[in-house]
């Protein structure tokens, strides 16, 4: 790309920094910006499969805690209305009302698989969270069989979170290749390795599935060589 597209379109002070984690060398700062794209671009398939994954196991718990399939739809007015959900604006009642109001205006049926698909990662994530964990007895925890004993609630909320951030970072086009000033693919190996963890402590059988879509050990050798 030509400077003068790039610093209209990609603008000056996003590229900077990778000029400056480069020594200022328009060549590699050029290829370490595609790499960092190449190596988003590579966690795009882990990112998405954890959700599904995370997603569904939480939807089967639930389901079977409120033996109701359709409990993301009738806990509108049961535990996602309680009073303690007050300071976070009720939180999750209003992602699934923002969810039916869309499925009405496009003229679609209300489902609960609809509105379960539609959910963002941080609807699940939230789950969690001490209030909302609270309010569905813990149930949550229960997705993970295989977890050490000593991990919690709060450790693995920990965890989401992280890779929650991460992913939206991956999401907006943020770096994901920086380690201060330097060139790092430090944290995007963490995250990696949490996905990992987390998906054994629910079935280890999964891992090999993640295995066979896993191409972000390439991208970040390949991005450390730059």
């Amino acid at each position: 790309m030509k400077i003068n597209l790039r610093t209209k379109f990609l603008s000056q002070p996003r590229y900077q920094r990778y000029l400056s984690a480069t020594g200022r060398c328009t060549s590699r700062a050029k290829r370490l910006y595609k790499a960092n794209i190449r190596l988003a671009q590579a966690f795009h398939p882990l990112l998405t499969q954890f959700e599904v994954v995370l997603r569904n196991s939480l939807n089967h718990v639930l389901a079977d805690y409120f033996a109701d399939d359709d409990w993301i739809i009738n806990q509108k007015a049961g535990f996602m209305a309680d009073i303690s959900l007050r300071q976070p604006h009720y939180y999750l009642k209003s992602c699934v009302q923002k969810t039916e109001a869309k499925l009405e205006r496009r003229g679609m049926s209300l489902s609960s698989g609809r509105i379960i698909s539609d959910q963002a990662f941080g609807f699940w994530v939230s789950f969690f969270l001490s209030h909302h964990y609270a309010l569905v007895a813990g149930q949550p925890i229960h997705i993970f069989p295989y977890k050490p004993a000593r991990e919690n609630r709060a450790s693995i909320y920990g965890k989401l979170d992280k890779i929650k951030q991460f992913r939206n970072r991956v999401s907006h086009c943020e770096p994901i290749c920086f380690q201060g000033q330097g060139i790092s693919c430090e944290e995007a190996v963490h995250i990696r390795a949490t996905i990992y963890q987390l998906i054994e402590w629910m079935d280890p059988n999964l891992v090999p599935f993640f295995q066979e879509i896993d191409i972000v050990p390439a991208k970040t050798a390949r991005m450390m060589r730059i």
